[in-house]
């Protein structure tokens, strides 16, 4: 038999050596029934009340390709602790001729094995619900008392053995001078630094960063307020700082999160490494530089004319020709034609086989040959030693070829066009000045841009996808898809 086996540990018992142990049983196990392991599907911290595990529902859809006719379990809990789920899904993988073992728990074939199995289920879903019964009652007792749920506490806080957050002394004065400065006009990035070339660093011994102290600053237990779910008990536990300034420091955050000037994030420049000079080849890259009136300016220059070698292409707005590749793009490229025409082809591939299946099925072929011209020695009457080990040897190559093929026809996914089409149909619809939605659009469509005295080419990622248009059409805004510049998207090979 060929088998996958399944393991998971939940959220509420995150150990990864639940996941080796249980790997190591079901091996054992397999090898004592002669049962070929073909892959292995994990799921970390997902609770078997649900089904919506990535894994899992990776190997019910894998169930379907026929390449494996069991699935191994170190006990029926790691697959399911919901009889209806469970009783769902084994029977699709039953229609799909793959049945379940579990490797701990002997499980007969007959009548009984089925009221067995029934009753392991069953005692499995009522732990599961029991413990989470306890579980949340526990946690809510703890909250109630104001003791620490098993998070994590924050810089300046340790749990002590009773399960109460009390002030370390050692870090306090530390979160103390963050609010003192920010509180005095610091910014985030400035105080970040001081704190790291003073040598100071998190409870994880990590350096402070931009965002850790972002968070410091707006979290309300320094003020002495405890909250757990909708439990807010203010002066649960012990405050490191005063109201009034937790309130001044907060305020000064909204205010510069409306405006906020020089802290904003540092420029991303889409069309780094896609953006070239038609004149002279050079890549041309993101700069900026400050105006008269102290305004920043972003924009992009040729790296040949930077350099002084001979070229004289003028710097491009960011902004502006960011837009416009994207608007371009989705104009040119995302037409419901060109989309049925790629998904199509996209389709076409998957079914062309995978280059390092061929390899391994010509090993197997090979190898075959040689099992059979050596069965026909030992026909002829000529038996030796060494002809019995070459048998088994290759015997034991076929095995291992036939199982790395099986691995590689589970590990490549298969789309169907319907798939493929909402996948990219996506890009139609989307905000044109949205920063991320212009990433998106670059990222998975675009090739490179090349910017000539008069005109703009676009090569996009699949063979003669070109658009090429005058630089008074793009000007104009709007590019419209009449335009008798433009080169014809031809279809994909």
């Amino acid at each position: 038999m060929n088998a996958v086996i399944y393991a998971r540990y939940s959220s509420d018992n995150q150990r990864e050596e639940s996941i080796e142990g249980q790997i190591r049983e079901c091996k054992e196990f397999a090898q004592k029934k002669d049962i070929t392991i073909i892959a292995n599907y994990i799921d970390r911290a997902f609770s078997a009340r649900t089904a919506d595990r990535p894994e899992f529902q990776r190997m019910i859809r894998d169930s379907e390709k026929g390449l494996f006719d069991t699935v191994l379990v170190w006990k029926l809990d790691r697959f399911s602790r919901d009889r209806y789920d469970s009783a769902h899904y084994k029977r699709i993988l039953k229609k799909n001729g793959v049945r379940l073992i579990s490797a701990k728990e002997n499980i007969s074939e007959g009548p009984e094995g089925i009221i067995l199995e029934s009753m392991l289920e069953g005692m499995a879903e009522y732990y599961s619900a029991e413990l989470s019964q306890k579980i949340k009652r526990g946690q809510k007792e703890n909250a109630m008392k104001c003791k620490n749920n098993g998070s994590k506490p924050p810089y300046g806080y340790y749990v002590n053995n009773e399960g109460y957050l009390v002030i370390n002394e050692n870090q306090a004065p530390v979160v103390k001078d963050i609010f003192n400065r920010y509180d005095r006009g610091e910014t985030i990035t400035e105080i970040v630094n001081a704190l790291n070339v003073a040598g100071f660093r998190c409870s994880t011994g990590k350096k402070f960063t931009v965002g850790r102290i972002s968070f410091l600053l707006k979290n309300r237990k320094y003020i002495g307020e405890y909250k757990y779910g909708d439990i807010v008990i203010p002066g649960g536990i012990p405050a490191i700082i005063d109201k009034a300034q937790f309130d001044r420091v907060r305020h000064k955050m909204l205010t510069y999160h409306k405006a906020p000037g020089k802290f904003s994030a540092t420029v991303d420049y889409l069309l780094s490494t896609k953006l070239y000079c038609g004149t002279c080849g050079c890549m041309m890259n993101g700069e900026c530089g400050r105006g008269r009136n102290s305004i920043t300016y972003h924009y992009y220059k040729c790296s040949g004319a930077k350099r002084h070698k001979g070229c004289h292409r003028k710097a491009l707005k960011k902004d502006w020709i960011e837009t416009k590749a994207v608007e371009i793009t989705v104009n040119r490229v995302l037409t419901d034609s060109n989309i049925e025409s790629i998904a199509e082809t996209i389709v076409e591939m998957q079914g062309t086989e995978d280059p390092v299946i061929t390899s391994l099925k010509k090993q197997l072929s090979e190898c075959e040959t040689g099992i059979n011209n050596i069965v026909n020695a030992i026909q002829s009457g000529i038996v030796t030693e060494s002809t019995k080990d070459r048998l088994e040897s290759l015997e034991e190559e076929k095995k291992s070829i036939r199982q790395s093929i099986n691995k590689a026809l589970l590990e490549r996914p298969i789309y169907t066009k319907d798939q493929i089409v909402a996948w990219i149909s996506r890009f139609k619809y989307g905000d044109i000045n949205d920063k991320n939605y212009q990433r998106e659009v670059i990222d998975t469509f675009l090739n490179s841009i090349y910017v000539y005295d008069d005109k703009l080419v676009l090569t996009y990622n699949y063979k003669d996808g070109v658009t090429e248009l005058p630089f008074d059409v793009v000007k104009n805004g709007f590019v419209s898809t009449k335009e008798s510049h433009c080169l014809p998207i031809k279809t994909p090979p």
